[in-house]
């Protein structure tokens, strides 16, 4: 069951159960929240990065899964991120009102990551500047660090976003994910907020 309203503060809401052979996902978010999370996808630095997402965005967060984690927690943290991108479309609804783009630079100690966010109805992803060899550092025994740029991949293509983030600087793996997770919450933030100056879709084309 789905539920979406397309007014900027009136309780925009959305969600949704997938299953698959790989993994069992429930996602159901409110745009006007106060970012309030309740998460447990069974991969717990996965459970770290999506609380910051909702507690910096503002986007209230109920999001359960399980899955073949014994094999890899790749299928998982996958099916998390392709169903929080489809519910987050369909909370947006037409985007009549909202800001649409939203920018974040944040640091977290010796990390910086800068997100920049379009609602643009258009998925791209540009990443990069990760320090070499991030990719390959498992984070907290289940989060490998390739599965950063995925997670961000799967959000944009269902949501249909384009999200340009970037590692300014960082050293330690855990701080480079988490930096961008909280730049990304950020613009996420500002992007799906009401403007008050803005009368229908933020679009010449009179479409997102």
């Amino acid at each position: 069951m789905t539920e979406n309203s397309s007014n900027p503060g009136q309780g925009r809401t959305a969600r949704l159960e997938r299953a698959t052979s790989e993994s069992s996902v429930m996602v159901e978010i409110n745009l006007d929240g106060t970012g309030v999370s309740n998460i447990d996808t069974s991969v717990p630095f996965y459970d770290h990065m999506l609380t910051a997402l909702s507690k910096h965005s503002l986007i209230d967060m109920n999001i359960k899964a399980t899955g073949d984690t014994h094999i890899d927690a790749h299928h998982t943290v996958e099916d998390v991120a392709i169903s929080l991108g489809e519910v987050l479309k369909e909370a947006l609804g037409n985007k009549a009102g909202i800001r649409r783009f939203g920018e974040a630079t944040v640091p977290l100690d010796e990390a910086l990551a800068n997100a920049v966010v379009d609602l643009s109805g258009r998925p791209y992803l540009v990443h990069g500047g990760e320090p070499a060899g991030q990719e390959y550092h498992l984070i907290g025994g289940h989060f490998t660090g390739s599965l950063t740029r995925h997670v961000f991949e799967a959000i944009t293509l269902h949501a249909q976003i384009c999200l340009h983030m970037t590692v300014i600087a960082g050293r330690d793996p855990h701080h480079i994910v988490e930096a961008q997770f909280k730049a990304f919450a950020r613009a996420l933030r500002s992007a799906v907020e009401a403007d008050p100056r803005v009368t229908g879709i933020p679009s010449t084309k009179g479409l997102l």
